[in-house]
């Protein structure tokens, strides 16, 4: 046989070898090794608990500071623990949820199923997602502003009380939360003043519930997809290490939240109720995944689709609320500003809180 005749059928062998990887890579069948139900179980029933204190105890450590005034908002300790908490959550979007967004929308159980990966669709979701997100904050910011300033308008438009001589013939207009002394019947604008202080803390405290409440729609997205995944698992070797990962990733994520729960000053059942939303969703996630562990197929089309395009959306919305609302607000505000020491110690909080979060893909 010639050197030719060689050499194409050891080109059309390497060809059929080629083809077979392909055509594996492409089989989306679940693979039995190492499958084992009953202890997988028991490894999701403790991963629940676990979970379920790690959340709770990150959500609440904000909150501590009631007790302890070193942990008050205003303080430098608390925007270092804010700093450390908006690292967490941008590396939750960037490290953790975005490139598990891409494998899902670009498997290759999705090669025969629409266009999934002839375009960055996981990309292209995160942006839309983080665009929403910057046009719900704007709208809602804006909207409870206006509420705000028009209840302050319609104060200060209201008749003040007839002023009141005191013994000296000068007069004491009372105008509700300053009281100012006039003369020769001048009327001082303190009471509009007053108020429009008011208003500024008004809409300060506006920013803060409308950022806490859209950074938890976030937060409870992905955290509910990925309680799902642990749930659904048959696998001990894939359960095992996830619970203590996603045990400090729930800690991590709850100090951050609960940091801007804190600064939003909502009355006290609202903050239990916030907490508590944002501490049961993952195990509630992983008890729905052991439900349908029975049932659910993650190598199916709908299913890679269905979390591809959820966990796109998540990271795009934690994303912009960790550089826009909780790092900017901080890292620009003047009292930062004005201290290199104090901009020093957020930026190596920011960097350690990104750093952890990002160890803990290797695992999770």
């Amino acid at each position: 046989m010639g050197g030719s005749s060689r050499l194409a059928i050891s080109f059309l062998v390497l060809a059929a070898s080629c083809s077979l990887a392909a055509a594996a890579e492409c089989e989306c069948s679940d693979d039995d090794a190492g499958r084992d139900k009953r202890r997988a179980l028991r490894l999701k029933v403790a991963a629940i608990f676990c979970i379920l204190a790690g959340g709770a105890a990150g959500a609440a450590a904000p909150s501590l500071g009631r007790r302890f005034p070193a942990l008050r908002p205003d303080t430098d300790l608390f925007r270092a623990v804010k700093a450390f908490a908006g690292g967490v959550i941008l590396a939750t979007g960037l490290v953790h949820i975005l490139p598990a967004a891409f494998d899902a929308l670009g498997s290759p159980c999705l090669a025969r199923v629409g266009p999934w990966r002839e375009f960055p669709f996981a990309g292209a979701v995160a942006m839309l997602a983080a665009i929403a997100t910057l046009v719900v904050d704007t709208l809602a910011t804006g909207y409870f502003r206006r509420t705000v300033a028009r209840k302050a308008a319609a104060v200060v438009d209201e008749p003040a009380a007839p002023p009141e001589e005191d013994g000296g013939g000068r007069r004491h207009a009372d105008h509700g939360d300053v009281e100012v002394a006039t003369s020769d019947g001048a009327h001082n604008h303190g009471h509009a003043h007053g108020m429009a202080a008011l208003a500024a803390g008004d809409d300060e405290l506006v920013r803060h519930r409308v950022v806490s409440q859209v950074l938890e729609l976030g937060v409870v997205v992905h955290s509910l997809i990925i309680g799902m995944s642990l749930g659904a698992s048959d696998f001990p070797s894939t359960v095992r290490p996830l619970v203590p990962a996603l045990t400090f990733h729930q800690l991590f994520e709850g100090v951050g939240l609960g940091g801007c729960i804190v600064q939003a000053k909502f009355r006290l059942k609202s903050v239990v109720a916030m907490a508590l939303f944002f501490s049961l969703t993952t195990p509630v996630g992983v008890a729905i995944g052991i439900a349908i562990s029975s049932v659910y197929d993650e190598t199916s089309p709908t299913a890679l689709v269905v979390q591809g395009l959820l966990e796109a959306a998540a990271a795009g919305i934690l994303v912009y609320m960790a550089l826009v609302d909780i790092l900017a607000e901080e890292f620009m505000s003047a009292r930062v500003q004005s201290r290199a020491r104090l901009q020093l110690t957020l930026n190596a909080s920011l960097l350690l809180g990104a750093g952890m979060m990002s160890m803990l893909a290797i695992w999770a």
